[in-house]
């Protein structure tokens, strides 16, 4: 009995050093692919803070953390299941899924801009595609599904780019790290974006203590906080523009039409070279230029299309309201 006893100890001191092992090879891996994803994850950040201007102040966190769960539902629900069973049975299929993905992205970038640029078209673009909206409760459900809508492409893109990272590894392996990347970088961006918009109040917080450093600093984050709102939404409209357009060159080139990426690259590599400063970052900027305005042109194509197929069909098969 005390025999068998030790041989059972023993087997279960085994099989909690192999678990301890397994925990932390998804420990590095996760901290591997999260790594790889980091540029998506900074423009995750970027874009969701618009979807939060103009409502009201004390719904801001409220819609936040409704956004943060459904990313969490995105990564966790639809797409791990999801990118392991298409891993498996049609690898085939994930990069045209990625692309229809970076179309979205471009549409949603482009109305973005020409909302900018002729500010009364673009509304009555939005209300033909969406239709009219007057109560707030309405306004800030399309505002959250809308933010989940282009949350869901990039945590697409995160999640492939962190299947490509374990695709050796087994099954178990890349479910854990899927599930650990996901989680902790929702946490991550969303932790972000609820400091970002809630910065102003803290400012005026600040701005009322009786301390002149913190008044001032107070002070300057009311002040500054608009300016930088205004700015991060350029930046998330740009980051969606930028991955729209290099999911869709990286796409054609995985599909065989790699010209255009060479193209690109080549085009970078000239300019960086003739500038001859700073060339790896000169090469960035202009490779994402490049797949912006490539963005751009597939965005305004497919707003035209939205508006003048995809609406009129929509509005006719959707029941009337009332």
């Amino acid at each position: 009995m005390a025999t068998g006893l030790i041989a059972l100890l023993d087997d279960i001191a085994a099989i909690a050093k192999l678990a301890a092992a397994s925990l932390d090879d998804v420990a590095a891996q996760t901290a591997k692919a999260g790594a790889k994803a980091a540029g998506v994850v900074i423009d995750d950040a970027a874009v969701t803070p618009r979807y939060v201007v103009g409502l009201s102040p004390e719904r801001e966190l409220p819609i936040i953390a409704r956004i943060a769960y459904g990313s969490l539902k995105n990564k966790l629900i639809f797409l791990l299941p999801g990118a392991l069973l298409l891993g498996y049975f049609a690898p085939w299929a994930i990069t045209p899924l990625l692309m229809l993905g970076g179309i979205y992205l471009c549409y949603e970038g482009a109305e973005k801009l020409y909302g900018a640029v002729f500010p009364h078209a673009a509304h009555a673009h939005e209300e033909t595609v969406l239709g009219k909206t007057s109560d707030p409760a309405t306004l800030e459900n399309e505002k959250v599904a809308g933010a989940v809508r282009t949350d869901f492409i990039l945590s697409a893109e995160i999640m492939a780019l962190t299947l490509s990272t374990v695709a050796d590894a087994g099954v178990y392996m890349q479910g854990g790290v899927l599930a650990a990347v996901g989680i902790l970088i929702t946490l991550a961006v969303y932790g972000v974006v609820a400091l970002i918009v809630k910065a102003d109040d803290a400012g005026v917080a600040l701005a009322r203590n009786s301390l002149s450093p913190l008044r001032l600093l107070g002070r300057g984050l009311v002040l500054g906080m608009p300016i930088f709102l205004k700015v991060l939404a350029a930046i998330g409209t740009a980051a969606m523009l930028w991955v729209g357009g290099s999911i869709l060159v990286h796409g054609m080139a995985q599909l065989g039409q790699a010209g255009p990426e060479h193209l690109i690259h080549d085009l970078a590599v000239a300019v960086a070279n003739a500038i001859s400063v700073a060339p790896a970052l000169v090469a960035w900027v202009v490779t994402s230029g490049i797949q912006a305005l490539l963005a751009i042109v597939v965005g305004a194509a497919t707003i035209v299309v939205m508006g003048n197929v995809v609406a009129p069909i929509w509005s006719r098969l959707r029941p009337a309201k009332g």
